[in-house]
């Protein structure tokens, strides 16, 4: 009998929502989540966020963070250094329906995202911390995040998932910060609170997917066929939507590195 606990084999951020995510070895936590991850979103010019949706070009554009700001490279696009001191303009700026105070200002940044996408867009900042909150748990930040501020998929999951589409799919189209190995395919949706080294996690929800996951992180593009939405609504469909993935809140800061087991605590 096999005992082995599942382990964290893959860590992720977003630092720029929709924008190519960055892999990690390892990562320090907070309740906010890992560091840099959604820092920064493109929005349009009343600061409603646009996404990898409307504008799937956007996974092609690499932002890597600093303590000082983003640096933005693209095909065919000299790199663009955005440092957060051009966020000089206070701005309402609304995810999802959630509206908040974020910023705005960094004319270079916005020329050169909306030259890549083609229409004209903005990049906001957070600030150096964010003013937004999670709505089941008031006391934790939250990003530019959908909702959460951590998203964890168990990478069982994905082999199913693909197994069902008959062809391999990418980890990154679904955007997990964490990715488990070692656990039953959709084991996660049972989790209620784990440990990842000294780290502990709630599990607070399962997260639904819509048509970003048919972006191919690789080329930009939709997928013609719909896929992998058309088959998770098959069999992950519920009243809330198609569910793939499940939305974290971390109970403790600590220290996170792949290859760390994932302790189930209830």
């Amino acid at each position: 009998m096999n005992n082995a606990l599942p382990v964290l084999s893959a860590l992720y951020r977003y630092p720029v929502k929709s924008m190519r995510g960055q892999r990690l070895d390892a990562s320090p936590l907070s309740g906010a989540g890992l560091p840099f991850d959604r820092m920064w979103m493109v929005g349009d010019s009343n600061g409603r966020f646009v996404t990898g949706r409307e504008y799937p070009e956007l996974v092609l554009i690499d932002a890597k963070p600093s303590e000082l700001g983003v640096t933005l490279s693209a095909p065919g696009k000299a790199p663009l250094f955005v440092p957060n001191g051009a966020f000089d303009d206070p701005a309402p700026v609304t995810v999802w329906g959630d509206s908040f105070s974020a910023w705005r200002g960094a004319a270079d940044a916005d020329e050169w995202i909306s030259a890549f996408v083609g229409a004209r867009l903005r990049l906001l900042w957070t600030g150096a911390e964010t003013a937004r909150r999670v709505k089941v748990a008031p006391e934790m930040p939250l990003s530019f995040a959908d909702g959460f501020p951590l998203l964890l998929i168990g990478q069982a999951s994905l082999d199913d998932l693909c197994a069902r589409i008959g062809r391999p799919l990418a980890m990154e189209r679904f955007r997990p910060n964490l990715v488990v190995s070692g656990a039953p395919a959709y084991a996660e949706d049972e989790w209620k609170r784990i440990r990842i080294g000294n780290c502990i996690f709630r599990i607070v929800k399962p997260c639904e997917r819509c048509v970003f996951t048919t972006v191919d992180p690789d080329t930009g593009r939709k997928a013609l066929d719909q896929e992998p939405l058309r088959t998770l609504a098959k069999y992950r469909k519920t009243p809330d939507g198609v569910i793939f993935g499940q939305n974290l809140i971390a109970e403790s800061d600590g220290e996170l590195q792949c290859g760390m087991a994932v302790e189930i605590l209830e």
